[in-house]
């Protein structure tokens, strides 16, 4: 009972921790709280013990379920109790992995050693070899991010605000320079000295509208990231107010402004496109629309781009068209190879949104407007063209 009840409690408290995409298609939850359901890449779900060592914080997050100072259980595994309650999920194959988290209980350094410590038990007494992502504590030594990045599938810093404005407005205790950026620096120079280390590379997570942050700084912050840290991933969690916290009056963050910057990371970190173009989908207030594709918005605002003639544009001319991803660029471009492209049919056949594609691009016969239309009633409307990113890369 004792050992159920800390994974009630600690499962509930590791809830806001993000360890994948959380969007409108999602795969189906697993009965049991502790067990998060991961989507891979390539299709199929992985599971994943999802669990704090402890939800004892000294840390003040004005949203966080689990800070300072509210009235709510709080229990704390011992590394050996932690290990032997995965092994014996992963023995039953109800689990396949781990996602470790934790609170800040008194110093950061001793509750990541405890952590590092339930994760060596598991590779060393129980010889597990699977997928482990381990949160590096905010605060925690160098000593102590080399030897989880030694252990761990991957590892993640939580930023959960862009800016250091943004994060002062959350907390009094956390430092974004000292606390968060140096340790990712110290992942990528780990990293970087061993390249069989931590295969699944280094994360981060937003809290998004908990700091009433613009997308403009989410994105800005986000692409500095890839582009000075080497991040794999980054990962947005719309804020819902929690009961005791300081923002329980707080409105919560519409789940589609999740989705559309899921969508803009998607153009960032998998097209390729540059922050300049994609900051073309912001309003003037640095927002995102909720009602329109970020990509169609940049398309629209680039007007003198389009229409694109498919038989003769680079792949990445073509990955600028709505409905035209990285996979049917490909079939486009390898297509054309053997013949020339000549219907809206051939199209979608490639896997293209013809739908959405058909106002960007040009063929020799789209004189034939209707004839080459005529099918598309028929066709299934796609709520986006952008793919919804993989909910956990639990596979390199």
């Amino acid at each position: 009972m004792e050992i159920e009840n800390k994974l009630e409690t600690l499962s509930a408290a590791a809830r806001f921790d993000v360890c994948g995409y959380s969007g409108p298609r999602t795969v189906q939850p697993s009965p049991f709280r502790f067990i998060y359901k991961a989507a891979l890449p390539g299709g199929g779900c992985a599971s994943l013990f999802k669990v704090l060592l402890t939800n004892v914080c000294t840390n003040d997050c004005a949203y966080c379920v689990n800070q300072v100072g509210r009235d709510c259980p709080r229990a704390t595994f011992q590394p050996e109790e932690l290990a032997r309650t995965f092994m014996q999920l992963y023995e039953k194959r109800l689990v396949q992995g781990l996602f470790l988290s934790s609170g800040i209980a008194g110093n950061a350094s001793r509750t990541m050693e405890k952590m590092i410590t339930a994760v060596e038990i598991l590779r060393q007494q129980y010889e597990f070899k699977g997928y482990i992502h381990l949160k590096i504590l905010p605060g925690a030594s160098f000593d102590c991010v080399e030897a989880g990045c030694k252990l761990a599938s991957r590892v993640s810093v939580n930023m959960e605000a862009p800016t250091a404005h943004h994060l002062a407005r959350l907390s009094s205790r956390k430092n974004i320079y000292q606390g968060i950026i140096e340790p990712m620096r110290w992942v990528k120079k780990i990293m970087a000295s061993n390249e069989m280390l931590v295969p699944s590379g280094q994360t981060t997570q937003f809290v998004v509208g908990a700091a009433d942050e613009t997308d403009r700084h989410l994105l800005d912050t986000t692409e500095a990231l890839y582009r000075e840290l080497g991040l794999r991933r980054v990962y947005f969690s719309a804020f819902n107010p929690v009961g005791g916290t300081p923002l329980e009056d707080h409105l919560p963050t519409p789940p589609t402004r999740e989705h559309r910057l899921y969508q803009t990371d998607w153009l960032l970190r998998v097209y390729g496109f540059p922050l300049q173009e994609v900051e073309l989908a912001l309003s003037d207030e640095g927002n995102l629309s909720l009602k329109k594709d970020p990509k169609i918005v940049i398309a629209q605002k680039q007007p003198w781009l389009f229409p694109l003639d498919v038989n003769k544009v680079s792949y990445e001319e073509l990955l600028r068209v709505p409905g035209i991803g990285p996979t049917s660029a490909q079939r486009i471009i390898d297509a054309r190879r053997e013949h020339s492209i000549n219907s809206m049919e051939q199209l979608r056949k490639m896997r293209a949104v013809v739908k959405r594609a058909a106002p960007y691009i040009w063929f020799k016969g789209m004189l034939d407007w209707e004839k080459q239309m005529s099918f598309l009633p028929q066709l299934e409307e796609d709520e986006a063209e952008v793919p919804l990113p993989e909910l956990a890369e639990v596979v390199r």
